[in-house]
């Protein structure tokens, strides 16, 4: 008999939980005829949120300029709309060749990683995070070396902690603003400290900033380019979330601050770039109308908006649970909840695993998002607030369940004294 055909050894480490174990036996059931209500993935379109009616028109108009390849880094007026975009915000000196579109911020950010690093180099990676920034660090021969965004900091991270992890081989730090997935949305001052803690070290900064117009309560976006002068800042964001187009696959990477210095690596970027050929044409032709049309996003967070009213039936939820603790997210489309395992000493694995068999509710749980705390999980606020409602409703049940001693405990549970300090 012949052996088994192995998966390389590179992807021991690489997880991506969201769409993992639990999101194939949500699969599995719904084959089965049960209904399940998927809160594990920030898509848009599947709860009923539409492209603006503009973007689709200019894709449909410009399908004739969309049949051959473009250049490696985009077409012009994608890459030009993102400048503008930037000068708009104060960022400066960034021209057309500083900007490449990508086949969504995915795909970008593993050629940025690519493109940067050697074996055994670190890059510094938030905690909760992202967790397609681990596995692109991992996947291209990186370290990730994660600072602490806790709980009781509201998910912001302490800038002095964070200078402390930094060594010799720290290449990199990524900073997701507003954050997936706990919803923060980081101080103007703390960004100025991380800013000069990366010139300081001459890192490049990487601002994951995909969510940069879905805030809450007036909650301020300060554009780290901006703050970013005397090293390399790479802005990443697209059209998937605020323009509701995540299928489109269009993402973008705006280099600024130390660009001539790095001419060397923003040429290996584009030899990467050249290799894939040019990412999807036809959405490209999206982007220049959507950052510079209507931007309908607003209404959608603000008092009475969709967005914001179920953003807010989650926050009220978890604020009349006895067993749920949340920080409320300022922005963003996510929720990260804790359980208090000082009344139920849950692990969140198991918690999420019991949630989906037993009330047929899919969640990520926040050991996804690499934590060491196992009390916690992320929900997305895309469903409307009475489908969030209904979902509170059936984790309120099995929690009390858990605290009634009905239903028997998952056999992995953590001890309460080792929750967050």
């Amino acid at each position: 008999m012949s052996e088994p055909i192995r998966p390389s050894e590179g992807l021991r480490n690489v997880r991506y939980e969201i769409r993992g174990r639990l999101a194939r036996r949500a699969h599995e059931m719904e084959r089965m005829g049960h209904e399940i209500i998927s809160l594990n993935i920030g898509n848009p379109g599947l709860f009923g949120f539409r492209t603006p009616e503009t973007m689709r028109l200019a894709m449909i108009e410009n399908l004739r300029e969309s049949e051959a390849y473009c250049h490696q880094k985009g077409i012009f007026p994608a890459r030009e709309a993102v400048v503008m975009q930037q000068q708009a915000r104060g960022v400066q000196g960034v021209s057309a060749d500083d900007v490449f579109i990508g086949n969504g911020v995915s795909e970008l950010i593993d050629l940025v990683l690519r493109a940067l690093l050697n074996d055994g180099d670190e890059v510094l990676v938030p905690s909760p995070d992202y967790p397609l920034w681990s596995a692109a660090v991992t996947l291209n021969g990186g370290k990730a070396v994660y600072y602490p965004c806790l709980p009781r900091d509201g998910f912001v991270p302490d800038p002095d902690a964070v200078e402390a992890q930094i060594t010799r081989r720290t290449r990199a730090i990524v900073i997701i603003n507003p954050n997936n997935p706990t919803g923060a949305v980081y101080p103007r001052a703390v960004l100025e400290r991380l800013a000069r803690i990366a010139e300081k070290h001459g890192l490049v900064v990487f601002a994951d900033e995909i969510y940069d117009q879905i805030l809450y309560d007036r909650a301020e976006f300060v554009p780290m380019a901006t703050l970013v002068h005397d090293t390399l800042c790479a802005t990443m964001s697209g059209l998937s979330k605020v323009y509701r187009a995540c299928g489109y696959r269009v993402g973008w990477a705006a280099f600024s601050g130390r660009v001539r210095a790095a001419a060397d690596y923003l040429a290996a970027l584009e030899l990467l770039s050249s290799l894939r050929l040019c990412s999807n044409v036809p959405a490209q032709w999206a982007v220049q109308t959507a950052l510079g049309g209507y931007q309908s996003i607003h209404e959608l967070t603000a008092p009475g908006g969709r967005l914001y009213e179920s953003r807010a039936a989650i926050i009220d939820a978890a604020a009349v649970s006895p067993y749920l603790r949340l920080q409320a997210p300022r922005g963003a489309l996510y929720a990260f909840v804790g359980i208090d395992t000082d009344v139920i000493p849950i692990d969140d694995q198991a918690f999420a695993l019991d949630l989906l068999e037993q009330k047929h509710v899919l969640v990520a749980p926040g050991t996804s998002f690499n934590v060491s705390y196992r009390n916690h999980f992320r929900v997305t606020n895309l469903p409307d607030a009475a489908t969030l409602r209904t979902v509170f409703q059936r984790m309120h049940e099995l929690l009390a369940a858990y605290a009634a001693g009905a239903q028997e405990l998952p056999p992995r549970v953590v001890d309460a004294t080792a929750r967050f300090k």
